[in-house]
């Protein structure tokens, strides 16, 4: 390993010595280019910087909006439930009432809009994932 090193730096100091036996001109631009490089890759670094923080900030918010969503979906179904045994207590033959129906409808709607929101979620997450790598 000692003598890869060693390798290794005989070949960083040819490279130095090439380079001082350049011409200016030619310092001058292996300089420009080298500070050309070192600029465009903190570039993609800032953006990919930007990208991630962005994403994190909106996981974070689809989370948060996702687990209000199940919690409401949760309590609608608490709800209902609690709902249906008390109509069945008074009575097994009773037709539900409409507000009943409205529940059920509402937490109906809530675990559809929930799928849909999760397979939007999913959608955008697999867009950001290329975003992300495209980077």
């Amino acid at each position: 390993e000692v003598q890869k090193l060693n390798q290794q730096l005989e070949e960083k100091n040819g490279e130095i010595q090439q380079m001082i036996n350049q011409p200016p001109y030619e310092k001058e631009r292996e300089i420009l280019r080298l500070q050309k490089s070192l600029a465009e890759r903190e570039k993609a670094q800032a953006t990919t910087d930007v990208l991630c923080r962005s994403l994190t900030d909106e996981t974070h918010q689809l989370q948060r909006k996702l687990a209000s969503t199940a919690e409401m979906c949760q309590h609608l179904a608490k709800c209902l439930e609690e709902k249906q045994r008390k109509e069945k207590r008074n009575s097994d033959d009773q037709i539900p009432t409409e507000r009943s129906n409205q529940v059920f409808l509402l937490l109906l709607y809530n675990e559809t809009s929930l799928q849909a929101l999760i397979c939007n979620l999913q959608d955008e997450n697999r867009m950001l994932k290329q975003k992300v790598a495209h980077v």
